[in-house]
């Protein structure tokens, strides 16, 4: 898979909602029940960080929750990326992007929203023939204001803002012509999650599936 048929893929999981749900899950008992309760609400695409010990468990979980497309974050290695890929993850996430990360996606047919935070950074994965990427971290690096002089000289670029994103801000960013989605973590509290309170995550992706410009 080359970089713009993966573009391609990728642009296609972000334009399924305005947001996708940046999840950090502890426990791979609360894969299912999460996915389902994000689902339900409306966001069905969801990035699954490798950030805990559980993570590729819960990967594995999710991916069989129907109407689910479950996403690998913080790939960081080939190894990461042969890893998601195996335990069932249709597309990954990077903060940034390596030569060598993209390789190893794109030699294993993993879709990658990969991170870039600058014009050089965008150009370097334009010229690679990446035409999907995410803006990270979205409020440290100048937040909708930046992106949007971003999008002036490459509109050929579009983004999923990641990083600082909430309701609150939400709105600033999808208004962008150069913007298809967000990635937040507030559509599921580690409160909400870890007390099972399923109904009211399903709430809170109904509000942020209901963000339209």
């Amino acid at each position: 898979m080359n970089a713009q048929e993966a573009s391609e893929q990728t642009r296609k999981i972000c334009a399924l909602a305005p947001v996708v749900p940046v999840l950090v899950v502890d426990d791979a008992a609360h894969a299912a029940p999460l996915a389902r309760a994000l689902v339900a609400g409306g966001l069905p695409a969801l990035e699954v960080t490798l950030r805990t010990p559980a993570a590729l468990d819960v990967i594995r979980e999710m991916a069989q929750v129907e109407g689910g497309v479950v996403g690998a974050g913080t790939l960081l290695t080939p190894a990461d990326v042969k890893a998601a890929k195996a335990a069932g993850a249709t597309f990954g996430v990077s903060p940034g992007a390596t030569d060598t990360l993209l390789q190893a996606c794109e030699d294993e047919g993993l879709p990658l929203l990969p991170g870039a935070a600058t014009a050089s950074e965008a150009m370097r994965l334009f010229e690679r023939g990446y035409r999907v990427m995410k803006f990270f971290p979205a409020e440290a690096s100048g937040g909708a204001p930046a992106l949007k002089g971003i999008g002036a000289p490459i509109p050929q670029i579009s983004f999923c803002p990641t990083g600082g994103v909430s309701i609150k801000n939400a709105m600033d960013y999808l208004s962008l012509p150069n913007v298809i989605c967000v990635g937040g973590s507030w559509v599921a509290p580690k409160t909400l999650v870890e007390t099972g309170d399923w109904e009211g995550i399903t709430a809170l992706a109904k509000e942020a599936a209901a963000l339209k410009v």
